[in-house]
């Protein structure tokens, strides 16, 4: 199923001793990058989260929130002293520094008990296991964020390479008879110009089939309907494609190029003059296709 990069979810739950507050968001970019957010309480298990992230998603800048909030206090804080005096050193030059007379004051330091009170009480595997499921809540329904978007987005492609198929068979339908009428406006000036045009008949003949094939678009129109095949297909081949999405389209936009540069049909330019516009339009959107 195709995927936007674009999605948040949020779970909440009860684990041992902790409440428990999971959120994770996600951002389209060009690369994968993970940034975790963690309580002390769970510092030393970074690595067990960003591996979960990687598991169930593969593309974006993925940001992961965890908040515990312990249900009671189990009696397992202790006094930091060290912590306590380098808290209080930093309040007074708060205080000068500010030019302010008031000393530091108890409750200054109580609203910064985090910085010297130590939690001896560690998170043992079975909460641990509590709160990975917590997260796996969260990131599930990111990813039927993401899905969700990513249906609308197929819906939007789909519409899109409708419009750019039409205009290519319109462009093929036009060819023949456009480079014919071109050509035959060629000879009819050839002929004003040369007095004895039948004694250059077969040369200008010659001539004009050299041109005729320096401006034929076929293959151009070719490779653009295969183009349209690969992308139908991309859209129905799972997660993961926006790479080749964009690499797809690219290619796409260099056959239109070619196809206006080539052209000696204004009605033909003006073809693929649209095609490239709703390319581009597909492009900005790949940017946020996982």
């Amino acid at each position: 199923m195709l995927r936007s990069m674009t999605g948040f979810g949020r779970a909440q739950g009860a684990a041992g001793n902790f409440d428990v507050d999971v959120e994770v968001k996600s951002l389209n970019n060009r690369y994968f990058d993970i940034f975790v957010r963690l309580p002390k309480e769970l510092n030393s298990r970074e690595f067990d989260f960003r591996e979960l992230i990687k598991k169930m998603i593969s593309r974006g800048k993925v940001t992961l929130t965890v908040n515990l909030k312990r249900k009671e206090s189990g009696g397992n804080e202790v006094l930091n002293e060290t912590a306590l005096k380098e808290t209080l050193n930093l309040l007074n030059a708060i205080r000068k520094t500010a030019g302010i007379d008031d000393d530091a004051k108890l409750e200054h330091l109580l609203m910064l008990q985090d910085q010297f009170m130590e939690d001896l009480t560690e998170i043992d595997d079975e909460t641990f296991a509590e709160i990975i499921e917590i997260t796996k809540t969260a990131i599930r329904k990111m990813v039927e964020m993401r899905e969700n978007e990513g249906r609308q987005l197929k819906n939007d492609f789909s519409e899109r390479l409708e419009f750019v198929s039409a205009k290519v068979a319109e462009i093929e339908r036009m060819l023949d008879g456009e480079v014919k009428n071109y050509f035959e406006k060629l000879k009819e000036r050839a002929k004003n110009l040369l007095a004895e045009f039948s004694q250059y008949d077969e040369r200008l003949k010659l001539e004009l089939a050299l041109i005729a094939e320096k401006y034929d678009v076929s293959e151009e129109i070719v490779r653009l309907k295969s183009h349209i095949k690969q992308f139908r297909e991309m859209l129905n081949s799972g997660n993961e494609v926006g790479k080749k999405l964009n690499f797809i389209v690219q290619e796409m936009n260099r056959e239109a190029n070619t196809i206006n540069s080539k052209s000696v049909s204004t009605e033909i330019s003006y073809r693929a003059l649209a095609i490239k516009e709703e390319l581009e339009k597909m492009r900005e959107q790949i940017q946020n296709v996982e």
